[in-house]
């Protein structure tokens, strides 16, 4: 069975959200209203709403890094994943929680990943796979 995600979370000005979210990851608007938009991201919906964004502490542990819990993420083919990954890195200004790196690899699941946040503080993973029958390689 073929899906797709819907997650919604708050956001303070969805103007800043359009232009971060469309306009620097390059994901397609949807819906709005004056309270909320939708974000194609990365065919899933993402659901922007005004209002506090939830707490997050770094208590996930991945590897040797501590990261962002609760986030989003998202999983793309190894070249978009690189697009993106030099778009962001070439954006004056942009700071990583975790800049692009490869972990786990030479091992069942070897991935590339990188993470930053919104300009809310929502966190967000993206990860970029070579093959994507890997992704759940144990």
């Amino acid at each position: 069975m073929k899906s797709i995600f819907h997650l919604a979370y708050h956001v303070r000005d969805l103007n800043i959200a359009r232009d971060f979210y469309c306009n620097l990851l390059g994901c397609k608007e949807g819906r709005s209203t004056d309270t909320w938009v939708d974000i194609d991201f990365f065919g899933h919906q993402l659901s922007l709403h005004l209002g506090e964004p939830f707490t997050v502490t770094n208590t996930g542990k991945v590897g040797e890094h501590m990261v962002p819990m609760p986030h989003l993420g998202v999983i793309l083919q190894m070249d978009d994943w690189r697009r993106l990954a030099d778009t962001l890195s070439n954006k004056e200004g942009f700071r990583f929680i975790l800049s692009p790196t490869i972990r786990f690899a030479g091992e069942p699941g070897e991935q590339a990943t990188m993470f930053f946040q919104d300009p809310f503080g929502n966190p967000i993973e993206i990860k970029g796979f070579t093959d994507l029958l890997g992704v759940y390689a144990t």
